[in-house]
């Protein structure tokens, strides 16, 4: 197994793509074939793997989330402000892991795929990811 973990600061509530961080790791490790799995280690974002060709898609997602999980509902965590609740909600519905197979050292995802954290708080947060790559 390879293991590699970096971080990122997000732009505040939205997607950040984080596909070629991701597939330099996979590279590295010069695992053949395997698998690579990307964990976030944040209870307030989460992963996703999404269209990378329109920022529209990421927009419409952005917004949909906000319909979803509303901020305005009656929550009894609130202590870190009315966006943090609304966070571990949406947290809750998506992922904070993902697997994706790697086919000769690259990552085997669709063209149009990319690797994407999803920031559910409105500040911009460091965020901690680690990546491990399994033959």
């Amino acid at each position: 197994m390879y293991q590699k973990e970096f971080s990122i600061i997000t732009a505040g509530q939205g997607l950040t793509e984080i596909t070629s961080k991701v597939r330099d790791i996979v590279y590295e490790s010069k695992k053949e074939r395997g698998l690579c799995n990307i964990f976030i280690k944040h209870t307030s974002a989460s992963l996703l793997i999404q269209e990378n060709a329109s920022s529209e898609v990421l927009e419409d997602l952005n917004n949909f989330f906000k319909i979803l999980v509303p901020e305005d509902g009656n929550y009894i965590h609130n202590e870190e402000g009315p966006d943090d609740m609304p966070a571990h909600i949406k947290n809750a519905l998506t992922e904070t892991s993902l697997l994706v197979p790697i086919n000769e050292r690259e990552l085997d995802m669709g063209t149009w795929q990319g690797i994407f954290i999803f920031e559910h708080r409105h500040s911009k947060f460091k965020r901690n990811i680690n990546v491990s790559v399994f033959e």
